[in-house]
């Protein structure tokens, strides 16, 4: 399993709001996704994703990050792909 972490850009809250419905329909469409939901700030506002992805290689983590509308989209000034494995839940 890969772990996509990714900062969204300052000020960019409303890009993330306008491209929500496809990042959803993304993750149900590509059946990759294990668990995933945003980081929020201190006022509770969405400003990151964390993404636990079902793949075998940093390769297709980092193909499924690209194919991200919110990616498409410019939304994030960081994404990190760290292999992951899970211990707990």
């Amino acid at each position: 399993m890969f772990a996509v972490i990714c900062t969204d850009k300052p000020g960019a809250l409303e890009t993330r709001k306008s491209n929500r419905d496809a990042h959803l329909a993304y993750i149900q469409d590509t059946g990759l996704v294990l668990q995933a939901g945003p980081f929020l700030d201190v006022n509770g506002d969405m400003c990151g994703s964390l993404v636990i992805l079902s793949v075998t290689t940093r390769e297709a983590a980092q193909d499924w990050a690209d194919g991200d509308p919110y990616a498409k989209a410019g939304l994030f000034s960081d994404v990190r792909i760290e292999e992951w494995k899970k211990v707990v839940g």
